[in-house]
């Protein structure tokens, strides 16, 4: 497994902000869509693509282009929804997917409860959006279930991770192809299996609580 940490100042100065509690949900879904963005450049560094011949106004030269088939963009609901939109404005030919997981509370184990995927993934990439690896069980089981689906290797894009969640993805994928993209390394976790110092939860924070 691969482990990417972002080191770019743009990066750092808009976690700072996301990390505010003063922050605004508008302001944070802005942000969040940005960051991405930029994480993005990243986690797409081995996209696959294939040799292409095209027109210049000057000559017939030879380029590149996104390979079949395309690479699969996979949000983790609802707090990844905030991120979709960044990701696929630097790669607006992938697929995109959806996955439901939500983490019990008291036990900290992730429950599946809607999936939108094609049924074969052979042979495909696919991006995983998380904002947050924490204890890593969601993500864990997002990549599992993409890897039971025959999904070939797996990019998880985060804006924040933790040792923990690390380790917990590392002991899932043993040799299997698997890269994670962070925004940045937080200090660990808290007695509630939250980020410290984190910036809250992501999902809230971006669409606010439902009543």
């Amino acid at each position: 497994m691969r482990v990417h940490i972002a080191d770019h100042p743009l990066i750092t100065h808009k976690l700072t902000v996301l990390r505010d509690a003063s922050t605004s949900s508008p302001v944070f879904r802005q942000l969040t869509e940005e960051l991405m963005t930029l994480l993005a450049y990243e986690a797409t560094r081995n996209v696959r693509v294939e040799e292409c011949e095209i027109q210049t106004p000057v000559t017939v030269t030879k380029g590149v282009k996104i390979a079949d088939p395309k690479p699969l963009v996979v949000p983790i609901l609802r707090a990844g929804l905030g991120m979709l939109e960044g990701m696929t404005k630097l790669l607006p030919t992938a697929e995109v997917g959806f996955l439901g997981i939500v983490r019990d509370e008291t036990t900290l184990k992730p429950t599946t409860y809607a999936e939108r995927l094609p049924d074969d993934l052979s042979d495909r990439q696919c991006f995983a959006l998380d904002p947050m690896l924490a204890t890593g069980g969601s993500l864990a089981a997002a990549i599992k279930y993409l890897f039971d689906r025959g999904a070939t290797e797996v990019t998880a894009v985060c804006l924040l991770g933790t040792p923990e969640g690390v380790q917990a993805i590392e002991n899932l994928v043993g040799d299997r192809d698997v890269t994670l993209v962070l925004g940045a390394m937080d200090e660990g976790l808290n007695e509630k299996g939250y980020i410290v110092p984190g910036l809250g939860d992501a999902g809230d924070r971006l669409y606010g609580t439902a009543d």
